[in-house]
């Protein structure tokens, strides 16, 4: 790789030709979209990823490549979460940030995998830079994958998990062309938050993934499939919408704006604290022949995990169902404990630990439990050949309302705050010294396994970023224990 000076654009040789990307401050550098897969148009829309065609001389990298189809989030949530579109077939791209060494220098490396439900969101958020994972010595990596029915829709015909194996195969690329980019394909950690570290999740378990990263990262996200047959009845769902028969063949020759559409119609009566048909992964014998959380849990490799405080002020607080909640009072929080399958000694524990709290607060916290915080707490406390480490963030947004909630600790996580868009979730104050602390132990997991506090024993508090208090939000609340 070249860095003769200052204005030389850095350049790299990839097994698919060269690459010339754009030189970045304090003689970082980076590369943006480069192909890891063919572009999945025509009969490969819903085939497993092929490999990209070489090319000849020097492909020009300096500009983030195109997105995976979606629809838009609604304006709500479009308010609080940048999710650029930049338009293109060829959309299994990935982007990598190097302190731009010459190759061979064996750089720790982190491969980043996007959130949004595994039906939005992209490596081109801007709150993803990973130019302070180069400037602090760490190749950072990050990866489009297809999303929604594309990816995640099960037919009769196509293969199942197909996001998945876009993220097996971006890591199979990384494994062939990382020293390239003076990365070290030893030294390679998987981390995602929410729909990223679910499939973070997956991937500790998959077999065709064995043996392509060493550590893993999971933030406000854990191990699941879905009911097959829940997957398959939003299918059916979109078929009888698009009148069409279910299957990857009739799909594929529907446009992909009256595809998206059919999804989003077929989506409404599912969310993250809610049932209902939905899109995701399921078991499959090729991808995850097993629930992937156990899997994970006999997994050898260094683990750091944890979530938000408030997970559930952003899909509530934003849409007026927190208001809702706490109108139905009593029978909101009757109803998240029997959805979440809480007993009466967990909900007089949370009452004990946040007294005084809205019946919102309440639901939220019994429903984030049982989606988010459980599996991770029982994957922590695994008793495996290899650490876990365990975080909470707890910091409040500035935006009111939002508290600690999901996606807020991203902008300190790749110490981004800077970038314009995380404030549309932060607000404008904040803490930079905050960034600074969980950014570097991030860089420290990636360089040694150990973020810099004590493996999870199983019944100690977490690591906590930030808290425990809410002043902002005008109520204590002390961090949420453990419940039964």
């Amino acid at each position: 790789m070249s860095t003769a000076g200052a204005t030389t654009r850095p350049r790299a040789a990839t097994a698919c030709g060269a690459v010339e990307g754009r030189p970045g401050p304090g003689g970082t550098a980076a590369f943006l979209g480069i192909p890891y897969a063919a572009p999945p148009v025509g009969p490969l829309r819903f085939a497993a990823p092929r490999p990209p065609r070489p090319w000849t001389g020097v492909r020009d990298v300096d500009a983030y490549g195109p997105t995976a189809p979606k629809a838009p989030y609604s304006p709500t949530f479009a308010a609080l979460l940048a999710d650029p579109v930049v338009p293109g077939d060829d959309c299994l791209n990935l982007n990598v940030w190097t302190p731009s060494p010459d190759p061979g220098a064996k750089l720790p490396v982190m491969v980043w995998l996007h959130g949004g439900a595994l039906t939005r969101g992209s490596s081109a958020v801007p709150v993803y830079d990973g130019t302070a994972f180069a400037r602090d010595g760490v190749v950072l990596v990050s990866a489009n994958y297809r999303l929604g029915v594309l990816g995640y829709g099960l037919f009769p015909d196509a293969p199942a998990n197909r996001g998945l194996l876009d993220q097996i195969a971006a890591l199979a690329w990384v494994a062939e062309n990382i020293e390239a980019f003076g990365g070290d394909p030893a030294r390679v950690t998987v981390f995602g938050q929410s729909a990223g570290a679910i499939s973070t999740g997956a991937l500790l378990a998959a077999p065709p993934a064995a043996g392509l990263f060493a550590q893993a990262a999971l933030q406000s996200g854990a191990p699941e499939v879905l009911p097959r047959e829940r997957v398959r009845a939003h299918v059916r769902r979109m078929a009888a919408l698009l009148k069409v028969p279910a299957t990857a063949a009739a799909f594929a020759a529907v446009p992909l704006p009256r595809l998206l559409a059919a999804q989003e119609a077929a989506s409404r009566r599912s969310g993250p604290l809610a049932g209902g048909p939905a899109l995701g992964l399921v078991a499959d014998p090729a991808t995850l022949p097993e629930d992937p959380l156990p899997a994970a849990a006999r997994s050898g490799v260094p683990l750091l995990l944890g979530w938000t405080s408030d997970e559930y002020r952003l899909w509530l607080a934003p849409t007026g169902a927190v208001r809702l909640l706490d109108r139905l009072g009593p029978l909101a929080v009757a109803l998240a404990r029997a959805r979440s399958g809480k007993d009466r000694d967990a909900l007089r524990t949370l009452r004990t630990a946040l007294p005084g709290a809205s019946p919102a607060a309440y639901a939220g916290q019994l429903l984030t439990d049982h989606r988010l915080r459980d599996p991770l707490r029982l994957l922590a406390g695994a008793v495996r050949p290899a650490p876990s480490y365990v975080y909470e963030f707890a910091w409040p947004s500035g935006i009111p309302g939002l508290g600690a909630c999901h996606a807020l600790e991203l902008g300190f996580v790749f110490d981004t705050l800077a970038v314009p868009e995380a404030t549309w979730l932060a607000g404008p104050d904040a803490p930079q010294e905050l960034a600074d602390r969980m950014h570097a132990a991030w860089v420290r997991f990636a360089r040694t396994g150990d973020p810099g506090w004590p493996a999870w024993d199983g019944g100690g508090p977490p690591m906590v970023f930030g808290g425990p208090r809410r002043e902002r939000e005008g109520e204590p609340a002390p961090i949420p224990p453990a419940l039964p």
